[in-house]
């Protein structure tokens, strides 16, 4: 790579080339102890000779460790179940306005993994890291196990008889009831709800969002006279500009806007354009690293830059100009290619600011992008909080004008911005009842608990857009003695229906069912998502007030230091903080577990003294919103100048084990504004991984160029291993051929990966799916601080910036620096390094090119480990799923019930072990066995592995490479050269494919392709 300027860097300790950070990656392996107790540097003697006693006698008696589990025969066998078969049920995922259509895998009942539903038109088979978790959800040990009255258990029968009374006695008397929930996308529930209303008239349904979207709902309202959140299709759009909306991690409906963007970014013979996308933001968010062109603003700037924009549009479309607009970078350069691409563009802001909005939907409208690449039409129902009607939900009920209120599923004490205001005013309401699933913060402050069922014990149905519904059904027999929130309704209202029954005869009454109901319903269920087309289209005309939007736009008041509050792809709002995949889940920026922390950027790290190694840094007080917080520092390159920003998610007082006292609570100072912060002497190591697994300077590991570049020369950006002229003369073998192995000929299947670094976001919904599919166990924060993590994937996040070779230029990179994610885990290397060394052969190469790992004969030397150039194999320290000492963290999955998510087709692995990725082995041998019950071969997608199907983005592609109709061997290009008669060697015809270190030799099944950005040349 000597003619790639740039450097590329994980971590700000990487790029200053701390001593600390030099000496721990040169150790190859962190040598602390297993102490686990978050501390072990120091190492005497005696712990030397416990280490030897650990790694010889405890590790060598491993298997003999492994429990004795008997298997019970079925007295009554289910018809539907077949020990060792898996089944499929398609679903639904819905928590508040987030969707995903989905199918679930039970094994002999148990719902083990969550699969993309390819039939859905909205998420077509992608999957999120939040959607692929929620599976453990079900299992965990915090959910309540049935009915409470105030701090006492109770039965459904006493509970249904005291809180019918007293609504009854409400109502008569008028008295105001209030049910009180998040957005509800399912159609049969709201007219569940209608029909409460009817029995209690005094009742209002009252829908907020944690992350409101007010804004936007209002601003559509008064442009185009209908409140709703358009439907957006990236897909169609050549030029995509976003205003701090971070549509591929967080905002409005990710998993969907994944799928579309990814089609815009791929590159092959027939398509050799790709969007350019344009970023607007204060933190760097998952979309803004993946931007073209990112700018960093300050949340007061957001209006002012919108109004840039408004203004440097309609000045070359006739329009007029609006008041309050800023000058800012790469704003005039978005107009112009905005401009070209008139009708094949979207402008997007996640700003909750009804004047930003108002400004962006005349935007968009100047470019004629409704009706094309904007659908005000075909509506999504994602957001439809109405946060006006909270405030006045909660300033009702703090005067004690509200009797009787009934919380479904929803936390508003912890998540909504005056939930402590709520929580004082709850006192004065004489009934509340709370459906939540467990003593939650709001829960905690009713009079009854009346808990939901899981989603995955549920039936229900979503209408995510306009037109189309999916359902939901039960993929096992409630687990606890809950009751569906909706059959609870029911029951109160006086139904005689459950709510199964209830939803059969609404759907029978609504949906346009010609022919047998019967068959209607079954295929509906089958395929999970049903379309129902729309007859009439309507238009919609622009008509928004600009120059009152504007003035609300550009009201903000500047400060010196601001607080940007966002929402983390993993722990989201909230919801979820206790499941401990997600808690352990490196986030794709800062790949930090487990923790909470104020990003800060380098600039104001340097200029407050404030230094970081491996997350050890400075405690800080940070003051906004009239709240002062305590928290740990994290400096982030690309956080912009004078703005530090915050997660929400944490600060859980009531969640569980896992989440509970974790990092502090955002929504009180969710509104952000002016912040002040105060460094503290205290300080706090944050668990991150970013620079675990380090490659310590060497090349080949990114490629990549610019689209002008590649359209040129589709091999632009690939560097080859550099031959030296004397080899080039002499015609001598390159040290990157030399080999201790013959070679390996597939006669039947060759199995690789194919990773294109231009569709992947780095969404991590591959590494929980991997996580997931594998019974990779949590392991806490302590022991990844100790780098002892055991993700068999991992998402590598690399900056890039200019040459650095000072400490000047060190700062200056680290601003606002491009951003590459990498996709790693075992590279199933041809000429493997790690099969040579092991002593005992506890690791070989199939005869379909996997690196296999032969689990009870591993007797933990990590000699494989040591020579792994990719480092991707995980050293198995503890018992993790069973270890009674890792409790609090993994309290979901160490215990009987959390164990019911364990997929029995892969071995849990016992400590002192190797482990890595099998790239599914056990999902191969699955799919091969079936096509010999059917007599044939194996067809391309019939396997695939977690990693690559829950990807919504389409960037990894898994296949048979001996198989010449597969997606993998057309993308690649390959062509088979027998080299010898022991060897047939894959010769990669696609220009842009690579392997990372291929100047090592030792010859990988996964390819990467380089990394194109369409930016001009003169900016790469």
């Amino acid at each position: 790579m000597k003619d790639n300027k740039k450097t590329y860097w994980k971590g700000i300790e990487q790029l200053s080339n701390d001593p600390e950070f030099v000496k721990k990656a040169e150790s190859e392996f962190p040598e602390f102890l297993p102490t686990g107790n978050g501390e072990g540097e120091g190492s005497t003697r005696r712990d030397f000779l416990k280490l030897m006693g650990f790694g010889v006698a405890a590790v060598s008696l491993a298997a003999c460790e492994a429990p004795v589990r008997k298997a019970i025969p079925y007295v009554n066998k289910p018809v539907d179940v077949d020990p060792g078969i898996p089944n499929y049920y398609a679903s639904t995922y819905a928590s508040g306005g987030d969707y995903c259509s989905i199918v679930v895998k039970t094994r002999e009942g148990r719902p083990i993994k969550i699969e993309g539903n390819k039939l859905s038109k909205i998420t077509q088979g992608g999957t999120s890291a939040q959607v692929d978790a929620s599976v453990l959800s079900l299992y965990d040990n915090e959910r309540l196990r049935g009915p409470k009255a105030g701090d006492k258990n109770t039965d459904w029968e006493t509970l249904d008889k005291e809180v019918m009374t007293k609504l009854g006695s409400i109502a008569a008397q008028g008295g105001a009831i209030r049910i009180v929930s998040n957005t509800v996308l399912s159609p049969t529930t709201k007219k569940v709800i209608s029909d409460f209303q009817a029995k209690y008239p005094t009742t209002e349904h009252v829908a907020y969002d944690p992350i409101s979207s007010e804004g936007m709902l209002a601003a559509n309202e008064s442009s185009f006279g209908k409140r709703a959140i358009p439907s957006y299709d990236f897909s169609k759009a050549d030029v995509i500009v976003s205003f701090t909306a971070d549509f591929l991690g967080t905002w409005i409906s990710p998993i969907e806007f994944t799928k579309q963007y990814s089609k815009t970014r791929k590159l092959n013979d027939g398509k050799k354009t790709m969007s350019r996308h344009y970023q607007f933001e204060s933190n760097l968010s998952l979309t803004g690293s993946n931007a073209d062109y990112r700018t960093m603003i300050k949340p007061s700037d957001e209006g002012k830059a919108v109004a840039a924009l408004y203004n440097a549009v309609a000045a070359k479309t006739g329009g007029s100009s609006v008041s309050g607009a800023g000058k800012y970078p790469n704003i005039d350069k978005a107009a112009a290619d905005l401009l070209k691409a008139k009708g094949k563009s979207i402008v997007v802001s996640g700003s909750n600011n009804e004047g930003v909005q108002t400004l962006v939907n005349g935007i968009n409208s100047m470019l004629s992008n409704y009706g094309k690449t904007i659908d005000l039409d075909k509506h999504a129902n994602f957001r439809q909080g109405n946060a006006s009607a909270m405030d006045k939900f909660i300033t009702d009920a703090k005067g004690g004008q509200v009797a009787a209120v009934v919380f479904y599923n929803c936390n508003p004490v912890y998540n909504h911005t005056r939930g402590g205001e709520l929580k004082a005013a709850l006192a004065k309401v004489s009934l509340k009842v709370s459906t939540s699933d467990r003593p939650d913060e709001t829960a905690v402050a009713c009079d009854y608990i009346a808990p939901d069922h899981h989603y995955l014990e549920s039936w229900n149905d979503a209408e995510p857009k306009k037109g189309s519904y999916s359902l939901a059904q039960p993929t096992i027999t409630p687990i606890f003695k809950t009751r569906q929130a909706q059959d609870s309704f029911l029951t109160w209202s006086g139904a005689s229906k459950d709510y199964y029954t209830y939803l059969r005869d609404t759907w029978r009454s609504t949906m346009p069912v010609s022919g047998s109901f019967d068959m209607y319903w079954d295929k509906a269920l089958y395929n999970g998502v049903v379309e129902v087309e729309s007859e009439e289209q309507q238009t919609f005309e622009f008509a928004g007030d600009v120059n009152s939007a504007a003035r609300s736009a550009t009201s903000m008041n500047a400060a010196d230091l601001e607080l940007a509050v966002y929402t983390k792809v993993g722990i989201g709002d909230g919801t979820q903080a206790n499941n401990p995949w997600l808690q352990e889940m490196p986030d794709p920026i800062t790949k930090a577990t487990w923790d909470n922390y104020l990003t800060v950027s380098q600039s104001w790290a340097t200029a407050n003294g404030v230094k970081a190694f491996e997350g050890k840094a400075n405690m800080v007080n940070l003051t906004a919103g009239g709240k002062t917080v305590k928290l740990p520092v994290v400096i982030q390159p690309g956080q912009a100048p004078g703005t530090v920003g915050l997660a929400v998610g944490y600060g859980r007082t009531n969640a569980g084990k896992v989440a509970d006292g974790r990092g502090v609570d955002a929504y009180p100072i969710l509104v952000g504004g002016a912040a002040k912060v105060e460094v503290l002497d205290e300080q706090y190591q944050v668990a991150q991984t970013q620079t675990h697994q380090t490659y310590m300077g060497r090349e080949t590991v990114i490629q990549e160029s610019v689209l002008s570049k590649y359209q040129k020369d589709p091999s632009a950006g690939r560097y080859h291993p550099h031959v030296s002229t004397w080899q080039e003369e002499s015609g001598e073998t390159s040290p990157g051929n030399l080999s201790l192995w013959k070679g390996h000929k597939y006669k039947n299947h060759h199995w690789g990966l194919a990773i294109d670094l231009n569709s992947c976001t780095g969404c991590s919904a591959c590494h929980v799916a991997c996580q997931s599919e594998n019974n990779i166990p949590v392991v806490g924060r302590d022991e990844v601080i100790m780098r002892r993590d055991m993700h068999w994937m991992r998402i590598d996040r690399y900056y890039s910036s200019a040459s650095v070779d000072n400490y000047e230029a060190m700062e200056v990179a680290a601003e606002n620096p491009e951003v590459t994610f990498q996709p790693m885990m075992c590279q199933h290397c041809n000429n493997a390094p790690c099969e040579t060394v092991c002593p005992v052969a506890a690791t070989t190469h199939s005869t379909e090119g996997l690196n296999q790992m032969t689990y009870n004969r591993c007797i933990g030397t990590r000699y494989c480990a040591n020579n792994c150039p990719y480092k991707v194999r995980r050293f198995n320290w503890f018992k993790y799923h069973d270890n009674s000492q890792f409790e609090d963290v993994n309290t979901a999955m160490s215990n009987d019930l959390g164990k019911m998510v364990l997929n029995p087709d892969v071995t849990v692995r016992s400590r002192g072990v190797m482990e890595k990725c099998s790239l599914c082995v056990q999902r191969i041998q699955y799919g091969k066995l079936e096509a010999k019950k059917e007599g044939r071969r194996p067809n391309d997608g019939d396997i695939n592995t977690a990693c690559a199907s829950a990807c919504p983005a389409d960037a990894i592609v898994f296949g048979d490479m001996n198989d010449k109709e597969s997606r993998i061997y057309k993308m690649l290009k390959i062509e088979d050269t027998e080299k010898a008669d022991y060897i047939i060697e894959k010769e990669i015809g696609e220009p842009r494919a690579y392997h990372v270190l291929e100047e090592i030799g030792v010859k990988p099944n996964v390819t990467y392709l380089t990394k194109i950005r369409n930016k001009e040349e003169s900016e790469a």
